[in-house]
């Protein structure tokens, strides 16, 4: 199912390019530009159900990426910059890039990417995933469903076989669906632990030395983004503005600077709503992102805290998927000829 929403995404993307419709809508409809949001950047072959696949770009794309918005003339930003761009409705396109959980291969990988082309960056950090006190369930499930013939949830008694490619992607993704939706969030470690689900060997995250580092660094800039990785719209008030400036107190703690920025983690319409928004700004940040397709707008000036984002997606890495997706008029199409995406 998946993986038929991908090729029909792909379909989509390919004839609104060839058609010229993206090249035409976006003088009229790409606004101030565009956040364009990663996660991992890496070539390692990390997906092994390709369940996960799309949280995966390699640097060489990234670095072609890159090279195109220059060679387009579009200014690389901070995302300091963005609240002053959008407020004074800017005409002249710009990007800014971020990078989401601290990944180790943002450092090892994309950081030399970006300081070829001297991009500036933002990575939004989540101190429970440096630390290990949260495992990132999405690639454990993975690698668990992968190393299995079948997993019992606990409680419900449910088995699911894993024993052919089939089964095995069907039951990760049922996994994923049981844990981020019917399990409490707080009691999500502990029932990944249940299941036999444990970090794998090998260092997935940042360590503090490696995000002070970043923070000394002039194109890098941390920004917050819960202490746990915490679905925010599951959790009462108080608990949201604990996870909220709880990561900020601790980045701040470990590298003497307080971020300005928070991104929603999962950042969906089933993670971040109004009510986050206000506790966002609440809890003192300048801008928070969210995972819904869209480009900037000057509308957003009043909505800095439901920003959207472009995703540099692993399952479309072509330099012209990306163009279009920042046209403007795959924001339009997606939200059903709403131009202005907020939450």
């Amino acid at each position: 199912m998946v993986d038929a929403k991908n090729a029909a995404i792909g379909l989509m993307l390919g004839a609104l390019r060839l058609s010229g419709a993206a090249a035409l809508a976006r003088p009229f409809l790409s606004g101030c530009g565009a956040i364009l949001m990663l996660h991992r950047v890496t070539r390692e072959s990390w997906s092994p159900l390709g369940v996960n696949g799309g949280l995966t770009t390699t640097p060489d794309f990234l670095d072609r990426l890159l090279a195109d918005i220059r060679r387009r003339g579009q200014a690389i930003v901070a995302m300091d910059e963005i609240p002053a761009i959008v407020r004074a409705g800017r005409g002249h396109q710009v990007v800014a890039i971020t990078a989401d959980d601290a990944y180790l291969d943002n450092f090892t990988e994309a950081l030399p990417v970006f300081e070829a082309h001297q991009a500036p960056f933002t990575v939004y950090v989540a101190p429970a995933l440096v630390s290990g006190e949260t495992l990132p369930w999405w690639e454990v499930i993975e690698e668990l469903v992968t190393a299995r013939d079948e997993v019992r949830l606990p409680e419900t008694g449910e088995t699911l076989s894993c024993r052919g490619m089939d089964e095995k992607r069907r039951a990760a993704r049922r996994l994923m669906a049981w844990l981020s939706q019917e399990v409490a969030e707080k009691d999500q470690q502990a029932a990944l632990c249940a299941l036999g689900g444990i970090a794998g060997p090998r260092r997935r995250f940042m360590d503090w030395d490696e995000l002070r580092a970043l923070t000394a660094h002039p194109l890098a800039t941390l920004g917050a983004h819960t202490v746990h990785h915490a679905n925010v719209k599951r959790l009462d008030e108080d608990d949201v503005l604990r996870e909220m400036r709880g990561s900020a107190a601790i980045i701040e703690a470990e590298t003497g600077v307080r971020p300005r920025h928070f991104a929603y983690p999962y950042g969906g319409p089933a993670a971040a709503g109004a009510r986050e928004a206000a506790l966002a700004a609440e809890a003192g940040f300048e801008t928070a992102v969210t995972t819904r397709h869209g480009v900037l707008l000057p509308g957003h000036a009043g909505h800095l805290h439901a920003l959207p984002r472009i995703s540099v997606n692993g399952n479309f890495q072509t330099v012209a998927a990306t163009r279009t997706l920042m046209s403007g008029l795959t924001t339009l199409l997606a939200g059903r000829g709403r131009r202005l995406v907020t939450v």
